[in-house]
């Protein structure tokens, strides 16, 4: 017997479902190219209406574009291809070639050669993000600083810290977790960007790569210590 579950109101059955032909489209259009509808619905055994109820939330979800396409015979044709924002739902590789190279730059050199590189790095973050800082106020920085990391994938949230008077960042992911876990240079760099973007004592108190449940900084104006 079947039992449909439902969490919410949501039928998870048909959700899964839906996620799945969805992956098998996405994957269709990377290996074949562009396609129209009838091709997807051809090859898929599924109708058209079905076929584009799967593109228009794709669509929107920003994964695949349409264009136009006139035909020698009949009416044109729209036809439908990835966007760059779905190629991050296929398999990377690049914490290998990363960790690969550090290896590599280090074999016949000392530590500080690390050191200089994730430096620089922080160095370039903050020339990046530096000109976001500009408000006066601690709480706003806080803000903005935990909206840049959420959108580069940490999962991100700030909140006030009621015991101290200051703020808590916590990071629920770390994209760079391989790197982070073999070099502590990157969790290291981590820390001092964020203090120098903030301009405020900033401590981590929790590490994912040190068997945390999630990064957790802790922040207070350094007029306060």
């Amino acid at each position: 017997m079947i039992v449909e579950r439902r969490f919410f109101g949501v039928n998870l059955m048909k959700l899964e479902q839906d996620i799945s032909t969805r992956k098998v489209l996405l994957t269709m259009l990377k290996t074949s190219g562009a396609l129209s509808v009838s091709d997807m619905a051809g090859r898929l055994g599924i109708t058209e209406m079905a076929v584009r109820r799967h593109l228009n939330t794709m669509e929107r979800d920003g994964l695949v574009s349409t264009q136009l396409v006139r035909q020698a015979v009949g009416r044109p044709s729209h036809i439908y291809s990835l966007t760059e924002q779905a190629d991050h739902y296929f398999p990377k590789n690049y914490h290998s070639l990363t960790l690969d190279l550090l290896d590599e730059l280090i074999a016949d050199r000392d530590d500080g050669t690390i050191d200089n590189l994730f430096n620089r790095r922080k160095d370039k973050l903050v020339q990046r993000y530096g000109e976001k800082m500009q408000s006066n106020h601690l709480q706003d920085k806080v803000q903005t600083l935990a909206s840049i990391q959420q959108e580069n994938g940490y999962m991100a949230t700030w909140e006030q810290d009621i015991e101290t008077g200051g703020y808590i960042i916590d990071e629920f992911n770390c994209p760079i977790s391989q790197v982070a876990n073999r070099y502590n240079h990157a969790c290291q760099s981590e820390l001092e960007l964020f203090r120098e973007l903030l301009g405020a004592d900033v401590e981590r108190v929790e590490c994912l790569a040190k068997e945390g449940r999630r990064c957790r900084y802790l922040i207070r104006n350094s007029a306060t210590t």
